[in-house]
C-alpha cells in the first residue's frame, strides 16, 4: 500500500469536492423559485432556465448525502429542501398518481415527460435519505410511495398514468418495444434499494426481498460471461436482440452496476457476488478504456466497438466518475493493488481532462481525442448532468481512502 500516493491523492479529491460544491451553491441554487439550475456554462452562467427533473431528486439527495457524511450543514440542508419541495409542489403530478415530469420551466410549468419513471426514483432516494437526516416523516411517506411507484411500473402491475398521453414521450432509443428488458431498470432500483434500507431500517427484509430479484434479473437477462459483457437490452428471455439497440454496451453503466453489485455482495457476505461485480468491472474497463487517447469510451457495439456510431467514442463526464469508485472500492474490499493502479490513472485522467480549477466543477464531455464540442464547449452542466456524478464520485473516493488507511472493515 502506497500510503503517501493515497493521501495526496485525497487532498486533492477533498479541494475538488470543496469547489464542486461551492459551484452549485452559488450558480445552479435557484433562491427566488426553490430547486436546481443544470444548464451551466464553464463560469456557471445560467444557460437555460428548464429546469431538469432528475437533477431535483438527485441534488436533493447529493446534499442530503453530504450532511451523512460530513455532518449536518444548514446550507446543504437548505439546498436538499429548495430541491425537495420544488419538487413536491411542481414536477409531480398529484392528479395522476404521482407520476412526475421529465422537465419543467423555472416557475415548474410542465414542459416534457416520459413514459420512463427515473424521475421517480431519484425523488424516492433523495426524500429517504433526507428523512434519514431530520427524522420528519413527510419525506419517508414521499420516498415510500415512490419507491412502490417505482417498482409497480418497472413490472408493470399498474396501468401507466402517462401511457395514453398524447403529449407524453414514449421511450426514446430507437427500436425499444415494450417487451425488451433495459439493464437500467434493475441497476437503479438496486441501488434505490440500498438508500431506503439504510435510511428505513424496518423495512429491511422488503428492500433485501426486492434487491434480490433485481440482482437475479441482472445476472439472468443482461450478464452475457461466455462473451465477457453486459448488455444494456435484451429480448425478454435475455435474448442479444441484433441491432445497434441490442448489441450496444456502456461501460459506465457496467462500471456503476459493479460497484452497487459489490456494495450488496459486502452487505450479504457474499463472496462469490463480488467476484461476479469484479468481473463485470474487468470486462468493462477493458472494453471501454481509450489506451490512445485515454479515458472511457462512452458507448460500445458488440460487433463494431465504438466505430458504430461518433456519440460511441465521446468522453461523457459520468462514466469517468464510476471509473474512480468502482476500482477503489474493489482495492479496499481486496487489497489487490491493480485496482489502485486503475483508479490512479483514471483520477490522473480525470484531473487533467475535465477538473477547472480555476472555475470548478468537470467539464460535460469532448470528442474522443478531447477536442471540444462544437454545440457546449466549455459547459459544466446540461438537463443530465448536474449536483449528482461528481460531488458523488469525489465524496465516494474520500471516504473510501479513509477505509483503507484506517483499515475499516467493508459494508454496504
Amino acid at each position: 500500500m502506497d500510503i503517501a500516493l493515497l493521501k495526496t491523492q485525497q487532498n486533492w479529491i477533498r479541494d475538488e469536492l470543496s469547489r464542486t460544491i461551492e459551484f452549485w451553491l452559488k450558480h445552479g441554487w435557484d433562491h427566488q423559485n426553490g430547486g436546481v439550475y443544470t444548464c451551466l456554462g464553464q463560469q456557471g452562467e445560467v444557460l437555460h432556465t428548464d429546469k431538469s427533473v432528475w437533477m431535483q431528486g438527485r441534488g436533493g439527495w447529493m446534499f442530503s448525502y453530504l450532511c451523512r457524511v460530513y455532518g449536518p450543514k444548514q446550507e446543504w440542508l437548505d439546498f436538499a429542501r429548495s430541491c425537495l419541495e420544488f419538487g413536491e409542489q411542481y414536477c409531480v403530478d398529484h392528479s395522476r398518481g404521482r407520476r412526475m415530469y421529465l422537465h419543467v420551466t423555472a416557475k415548474g410549468h410542465p414542459v416534457r415527460w416520459r413514459t420512463r419513471f427515473h424521475s421517480e426514483g431519484f425523488f424516492c432516494i433523495a426524500n429517504a435519505e433526507f428523512y434519514g437526516l431530520t427524522g420528519e416523516t413527510k419525506y419517508l411517506d414521499r420516498a415510500k410511495a415512490a419507491y412502490e411507484l417505482y417498482w409497480n411500473l418497472f413490472h408493470r402491475l399498474i396501468e401507466d398514468p402517462f401511457e395514453k398521453d398524447p403529449l407524453a414521450m414514449p421511450d426514446n432509443r430507437i427500436g425499444y418495444t415494450p417487451d425488451m428488458r433495459t439493464i437500467d431498470l434493475p441497476m437503479i432500483y438496486l441501488n434505490i434499494c440500498s438508500v431506503m434500507r439504510r435510511c428505513d431500517p424496518e423495512n429491511t427484509a422488503l428492500y433485501d426481498a426486492r434487491a434480490d430479484q433485481c440482482v437475479d434479473e441482472i445476472f439472468r437477462y443482461h450478464r452475457k460471461e461466455d462473451i465477457h459483457c453486459t448488455l444494456e437490452t435484451v429480448g425478454p428471455d435475455g435474448e442479444i436482440i441484433d441491432s445497434p439497440l441490442g448489441r450496444q454496451i456502456n461501460p459506465g453503466h457496467d462500471i456503476e452496476l459493479s460497484w452497487f453489485l459489490m456494495e450488496y455482495a459486502n452487505y450479504k457476505g457474499d463472496r462469490e457476488l463480488h467476484k461476479k461485480a469484479e468481473d463485470i468491472f474487468h470486462d468493462a474497463y477493458t472494453a471501454g478504456w481509450d489506451e490512445e487517447h485515454g479515458g472511457l469510451l462512452n458507448l460500445l457495439d458488440l460487433k463494431y466497438g465504438a466505430e458504430q456510431d461518433i456519440w460511441y467514442s465521446c468522453k461523457i463526464w459520468w462514466p469517468q466518475t464510476e471509473l474512480l469508485i468502482a476500482p477503489l472500492m474493489a482495492y479496499r474490499d481486496t487489497g489487490n493493488e491493480a485496482y489502485h493502479r486503475i483508479f490512479t490513472q483514471a483520477l490522473d485522467y480525470c484531473k487533467k481532462q475535465f477538473s477547472d480549477p480555476i472555475y470548478g466543477e468537470w467539464y460535460n464531455g469532448f470528442s474522443r481525442d478531447h477536442t471540444p464540442f462544437k454545440h457546449e464547449p466549455f459547459s459544466k452542466g446540461n438537463p443530465n448532468k448536474g449536483p449528482f456524478h461528481v460531488l458523488r464520485a469525489l465524496c465516494m473516493t474520500d471516504k473510501l481512502i479513509d477505509d483503507i488507511l484506517n483499515n475499516t472493515p467493508k459494508g454496504e
